[in-house]
């Protein structure tokens, strides 16, 4: 992290000089107009009506014209150094065609072309992620080496923040293997340009928002990836991240329009990081306010999204990416840090055009009061939203890093298995609790392994409950091999297999050690168990009893018990973290298991028994073991 900041720091000294150059440079009087870039770079029928920005010399002198049949320009906002102009186009009905955007002025003329594509009109595009699916992080540098043509220049994989080759072609080139163990949603870490910013492989740090990363690949490349991931029936999620951009983003030095951030690089407020101010409705805001407008580190400049042109270009830049791709959801980066406003809107637009993509946020936070708080579907009013105004966020559902950060404390630092139940009972906080996306880990934290002490019994219960409790499991990249790593960067060591000359190939079962195997098989064939029943994917949970060592709970499509006439999917799973067997005895009668008469060892502990004893069912659970019964 030291090496890291010191190279911001850096970075930030060289924009400093550069901006006052910038600041003192004499602007010609007239400039003949030139067109350079144009965001978005293209556009399709039945979408919202776009705003371009376009970027060159001279706009401010120029007036504007669109051509193409039945497109309308409605109005032009140069800005005053004439780099930028912002261009709000009709196209209602109007068919597929290249249109023609003309900047004119005395001194001459510039001419760009615009695609107006037809969209496609696959009824099961964009499909969107739920409870029934399971969903695997890839950071895309670290996973697989499919192209060396994109790799960056030397040999950077011993350097911890180096690029290392991970692209978009390494991902296609292991679908299969995503297919064996039971994924059918992937979420890739950010995939758009970050340019020539250093150790910015992970792609938060971005620098062109239209264009994806030279390192990953093509777009046209990721469309490939997305296309032989719908042919396998895996989805595919963006990482998008509205909250910031990195400090070489042309933006930084020659913003389009004025407050497009919230600061400059020479005067802005560090970012602050009590959510719960900003749950506060009363907090003043000195509180709360640099939450959402302070910068995220000094070389990630901060967006203004209360600016109208900003918060618009955001959101169509998501709309760009699904169509362009074929997403079916996105993640959004940072959640907490953008107002409850802009989030309204954004979702507003998404959904209304995509009526089943879906959105999961990054809340960080082991507070449910905090997580919950910026679930959709609850209109809520927090410190920010200061117009008095009740707010819905629209997001499909948060991480749920309560559970995450529950899980760690009780199977790797002592907790009891009862703070496990505690958090599940605050599932009445959120508006859709069986939306939520449990997980044991990700890019940002420590592996899972190397805080519970490298103990592989203790991962196969974490991985064995966010399997099994509700909501949607996580999974981040190499979890599932008992990969190890401290903290950033030394949670994101490369995929072992997926590069030149690594000593093994944990891709293949041949490949891998007895831990690999032993974490993957476990995993595997609970996602295979999880798959075949509907309780586990979309049914309800009771949860019967919880301890220091030991907890069981129910997985049914309904909570009522077992009858003769009833052929309902119900599970029980038991989870004991003690050393030594654990016996549980638990109450039958009105809860889901009443009636019930067979207890049938699914998986994945074949030891554990069960037996119904005065009413009761009495079950030896084995030594750090968790065992799925099937009930009838």
């Amino acid at each position: 992290m030291k090496n890291l900041l010191n190279t911001y720091r850096s970075l930030v000294l060289l924009f400093l000089f550069a901006a006052a150059a910038h600041l003192f440079a004499e602007k010609p009087v007239a400039e003949k107009p030139v067109i350079d870039k144009i965001d978005p770079p293209g556009w399709w029928t039945q979408l919202p009506d776009p705003m371009l920005l376009v970027h060159g010399q001279g706009l401010d002198h120029a007036s504007f014209k669109v051509s193409g049949k039945g497109v309308t320009l409605i109005k032009s906002q140069p800005s005053s150094n004439g780099h930028w102009a912002f261009l709000w186009l009709k196209t209602g009905t109007a068919s597929a065609q290249t249109l023609s955007i003309t900047a004119s002025s005395n001194d001459g003329k510039a001419q760009q072309p615009f695609v107006l594509a037809e969209r496609a009109h696959d009824p099961n595009a964009h499909s969107g992620f739920s409870s029934a699916d399971v969903m695997y992080l890839i950071m895309t540098d670290r996973f697989a080496n499919g192209d060396s043509n994109n790799d960056a220049p030397g040999n950077q994989r011993s350097l911890p923040r180096g690029w290392h080759g991970g692209d978009f072609a390494g991902i296609e080139h292991h679908i299969d293997y995503l297919k064996s163990l039971g994924i059918t949603a992937l979420w890739t870490t950010p995939i758009v340009s970050n340019g020539a910013m250093p150790e910015s492989y992970h792609g938060y740090a971005a620098t062109d928002l239209y264009a994806t990363d030279a390192h990953f690949g093509t777009q046209q490349q990721y469309r490939q990836l997305s296309d032989a991931l719908h042919a396998k029936g895996i989805k595919l999620i963006i990482d998008l991240v509205p909250n910031h951009l990195g400090l070489q983003h042309p933006w930084v030095l020659d913003p389009p329009a004025p407050e497009w951030f919230h600061g400059t690089v020479h005067d802005h407020h560090k970012v602050k990081t009590n959510f719960l101010n900003l749950v506060n409705q009363h907090a003043p805001p000195e509180e709360w306010r640099d939450i959402t407008n302070g910068w995220f580190t000094d070389a990630m400049p901060d967006l203004n999204q209360e600016n109208p042109l900003v918060s618009r270009y955001l959101i169509q830049n998501a709309l760009w990416w699904i169509e362009t791709a074929n997403l079916d959801g996105i993640r959004l980066d940072t959640f907490p840090y953008v107002s409850r406003a802009f989030w309204h809107d954004f979702h507003a637009a998404l959904h209304a055009t995509y009526p089943h993509l879906t959105t999961v946020g990054e809340v960080f936070d082991g507070n449910a009061e905090v997580t919950s708080f910026f679930a959709g579907g609850a209109e809520r009013r927090g410190a920010d939203t200061n117009t008095g105004m009740n707010i819905d966020t629209g997001l499909d559902t948060p991480f749920d890093f309560p559970v995450y950060f529950t899980l760690r404390d009780v199977l790797a630092h002592g907790k009891p298995m009862t703070a496990l139940a505690d958090v599940l009972r605050q599932d009445a906080l959120y508006p859709h609790p069986e939306r939520l996306v449990p997980f044991i880990g990700n890019h940002d934290t420590t592996r899972f392994l190397t805080e519970a002490g490298d103990s592989i019994p203790r991962l196969k219960l974490a991985l064995g409950l966010i399997a099994t409790l509700r909501g949607m499991p996580q999974i981040y990249s190499g979890d599932e091999i008992a990969m190890i790593g401290g903290a950033d960067p030394d949670d994101r060591h490369d995929f072992p297999g997926g590069f030149s000359g690594d000593a093994h190939n944990a891709f293949t079962q041949a490949g891998r050690s007895a831990n690999e195997q032993e974490a993957f098989a476990w995993t595997s064939s609970l996602l295979a168990l999880r798959s075949a029943h509907s309780a586990l994917k979309t049914g309800l949970e009771q949860n019967l009893f919880s301890d220091e060592d030991g907890f069981a709970f129910v997985r049914t499509v309904s909570d009522s018990g077992c009858t003769q006439s009833s052929s309902q999917d119900k599970l029980l799973i038991v989870v004991n973290k003690a050393q030594q067997p654990k016996p549980i005895d638990l109450s039958m009668e009105e809860t889901a298991l009443a009636g019930c008469t067979q207890f049938l060892v699914e998986s994945p502990t074949p030891d554990a028994t069960s037996e119904i004893r005065n009413g009761k069912l009495h079950i030896e659970e084995p030594a750090e073991s968790m065992t799925v019964f099937t009930v009838h």
